[in-house]
């Protein structure tokens, strides 16, 4: 639970504790009146609520920023004076004055400032408890930390964050302004803000993928790849490259110029919103560009993070120079407008704690080492997110003698790899905080750079805060990127926890939480922060879920950028001599998909299975909701058939396995969710039914392999409409599902 009182501040700001408790406490009763409803929030009208004069030439209504500014003022004579100095210099009524002084590059800053600004950055509260008891960090332990930190040096800063007062980089003509400074700095105009929330996207160029054959980058707006960096260090922070190149020479790579890793690294920098959905995953064989990805988006955070906090303590450097300027004269000046409402900047979204354990580890290898001289809590993320081997060479345990330990089992690899022996439990949530010299785990979460969370965990947060007023996820006001890795696997589990989340980023927040306004960029008071979130989304697949999230709830302004790829199928992998039919179905529109395919299976393929007296069906279906469907069709109809579906107990289970091998019931419902988490073998099936083709392709060749080689006439059957298509060219092969889809004839025979 947050802290309620409106003085409670961020200690960054001490010399001017009084007029911060003061403007903080007005600040809080207009928030208050100014927080709109969920609907709102929503809606694309909003910002026609909030303008009150037209603009001529510039998008310039009055902001969230200028009412507070305002209200501020009519009781603090500094604040009205500050706003009105502020109005005549956007009029261009007068000059700006004294800005020489504040002009002055202050790289060296105080150091004794700095190391206090360090040691009071840490947010004490009890509301971590509440978001499940994350931290159990003592104000002793604390204490120790930032004494040790205060010995050394002042935490370095990129030259081409080396701002003046009017917050323009300080670079030599030949750089170029760093993409983080240029994304945040952008003002939307008034046809953005409108057009934006409608989500609407053509994609407008081409471009290949390198080392990926057969795929393609396709995007909005302008062909990004042509203004790329192509030099070191990449818009890197000198050290982090520095680190990076090291890391990735020491693993044997030569080439790290034209690395997959270093191409990814360049298109997540360009802030748009990125679709990857043909990354191989580690536990499908694919471990180096499954790191590759990883690396890309993990140094992407830490670049974004670090230059957050750059921009951050240069202007607190200045503050603390200017200490005759009172500091409601100084933050006139919007340079130094470097702040969101809550401190996490990066969110990453991952489906298990196994994975988590992977992501963090490397992020802590790819932290430069002066900057990780401790990692606080190391032991107790082991303890709660390792498992007995995780070693990211090996792919087995071996004994000192050098035999293979690994034990051996009748699931597949990439089953061995998810869920073998491996922490596979998905509700988890951890703050992570980068000081000078030290990354802290399990930082409460108002005081962490990045969180790392589960869909499961933050929507039972959201819950829990919509249910007590006195919770809240605040922490979600200010991200600015978003990283949903292996959305495949989320896919499986509910997918709509995750568009849930997602609802839930960039809202204004329900409380103060210590930050001071005067430093709050406008994009935030002005309720446009999604706008500026990029979001990047990974899968080994795309499914119309992923297309929905990505087109319908990442809004940011930059546009987009998504990989299209052709496939060559699966159906080689088929081992036994299967006649798999396709037989197409009629359907208007995505929503009326469902009922057309149900209709299509009761009265063209039920009758023939009710009248047959072989039994051995197996109805292989990946949608629960449809599972749920066809039970209920099959009750009525007093079929003889078994589950296995998404909640079977295991007793129930076993049961119907040997009901089914041994011909007591007739047909079978398996779902692809309980496939994929338990991967049971049916014997005794004769007759196999896709209701729908499964979202991984691997499984299709599996599944049909699973056929009674005793059978006399084996033979499969799918069901499909033109709304499958992303599912069916991963199966059959692009060039043969456009062909299916688009033929005059509905049924198709692979023999």
């Amino acid at each position: 639970m947050a802290p309620t009182k409106s003085n409670v501040l961020s200690k960054r700001h001490k010399p001017h504790e009084k007029f911060d408790k003061k403007r903080d406490t007005k600040k809080a009763k207009l928030a208050e009146k100014a927080v709109p409803t969920e609907e709102d929030l929503d809606s694309s009208e909003e910002e026609d609520t909030i303008e009150e004069e037209p603009e001529a030439v510039v998008y310039r209504k009055p902001t969230t920023y200028d009412n507070l500014l305002a209200s501020l003022g009519s009781s603090n004579k500094a604040v009205a004076d500050m706003n009105k100095r502020r109005q005549r210099e956007e009029e261009g009524k007068s000059d700006t004055e004294g800005e020489e002084d504040e002009e002055e590059d202050d790289d060296s800053g105080s150091e004794d400032q700095i190391s206090t600004d360090e040691e009071n950055d840490e947010i004490q509260g009890d509301d971590q408890e509440s978001l499940g008891g994350l931290t159990d960090n003592t104000e002793k332990e604390n204490d120790d930390n930032h004494s040790k930190e205060e010995d050394s040096d002042d935490y370095e800063t990129d030259e081409e964050l080396d701002l003046n007062t009017n917050g323009q980089p300080l670079v030599d003509a030949s750089s170029s302004t760093s993409a983080f400074s240029e994304h945040l700095s952008h003002t939307l105009s008034s046809e953005q803000v409108k057009t934006l929330p409608e989500g609407k996207w053509k994609f407008k160029w081409e471009a290949p993928a390198i080392d990926m054959p057969n795929c393609k980058w396709k995007g909005t707006r302008q062909n990004f790849f042509d203004g790329v960096q192509s030099d070191a260090p990449y818009d890197l922070k000198p050290k982090l490259f520095k680190h990076w190149l090291q890391l990735y020479q020491k693993s044997g790579g030569k080439d790290f110029d034209s690395s997959k890793r270093r191409r990814f690294f360049s298109i997540c920098n360009s802030y748009l919103d990125i679709l990857h959905s043909n990354k191989r995953p580690f536990y499908n064989k694919g471990r180096e560009e499954d790191s590759s990805a990883m690396d890309a988006y993990l140094m992407h955070s830490l670049n974004h993070i670090f230059k957050t906090r750059d921009l951050v303590k240069k202007n607190e450097s200045k503050i603390a120079k200017h200490r005759e300027t009172s500091e409601q004269e100084i933050l006139s000046d919007d340079g130094f407008l470097d702040q969101g409402f809550t401190r996490p900047k990066v969110l990453i979204l991952l489906p298990m704690r196994s994975i988590a354990f992977r992501v963090v580890k490397r992020l802590i290898q790819l932290t430069p080492e002066a900057q990780r001289v401790k990692v606080e809590h190391l032991d107790r993320f082991n303890a709660e997110f390792g498992c007995e081997d995780e070693s990211d060479d090996d792919d087995e345990k071996t004994s000192k003698n050098g035999k293979s330990t690994a034990h051996k089992s009748s699931k597949p690899s990439d089953w061995q790899a998810l869920f073998g022996e491996k922490n596979s439990d998905d509700e988890f949530m951890l703050g992570i905080k980068h000081t000078r010299k030290s990354i802290r785990l399990y930082g409460d979460f108002y005081s962490s750079d990045m969180i790392i969370a589960s869909p499961l965990k933050l929507h039972m947060a959201i819950g829990q805060a919509e249910e007590n007023k006195e919770r809240d996820v605040d922490y979600l006001s200010s991200i600015e990127v978003l990283v949903i890795d292996h959305a495949d696997i989320i896919s499986m589990q509910n997918w709509s926890f995750l568009t849930t989340v997602v609802d839930h980023i960039n809202r204004l927040p329900s409380k103060q939480h210590g930050t001071n306004v005067m430093r709050i960029r406008p994009l935030y008071l002005d309720g446009q922060a999604r706008f500026y979130r990029q979001s990047i989304i990974l899968s080994s697949y795309l499914t119309p879920e992923m297309n929905g999230l990505f087109n319908r709830q990442c809004l940011n302004y930059k546009g987009k950028v998504k990989l299209a790829c052709e496939y060559k199928g699966v159906l080689e992998k088929v081992l036994l001599p299967v006649r798999q039919i396709y037989e197409r179905f009629d359907a208007d529109s995505m929503t009326q998909a469902d009922d057309a395919r149900l209709e299509y299976f009761t009265k063209k393929i039920f009758p023939k299975i009710k009248d047959s007296f072989q039994g051995g069906v197996m109805i292989f279906i990946p949608s629960y909701f449809d599972f749920v469907r066809l039970r209920n069709y099959l009750k009525s109809q007093n079929a003889s058939f078994c589950l296995l579906g998404d909640y079977t107990k295991n007793a129930d289970i076993s049961r119907a396995r040997e009901w089914f091998f041994a011909g007591s019931r007739k047909i079978m419902l398996y779902t692809e969710r309980a496939y994929f988490y338990r991967r049971y073998k049916i014997r005794g099936i004769k007759n196999l039914i896709f209701y729908s083709l499964p979202e991984r392709k691997e499984f299709y060749p599996e599944i049909v392999n699973m056929l009674d080689e005793g059978s006399y006439d084996m033979m499969s059957t799918a069901l499909f409409s033109r709304f499958d298509l992303l599912k069916m060219e991963r199966i059959v092969g692009t060039a043969s599902a456009k062909r299916m889809i688009s033929s005059d004839k509905s049924i198709f025979a692979f023999c």
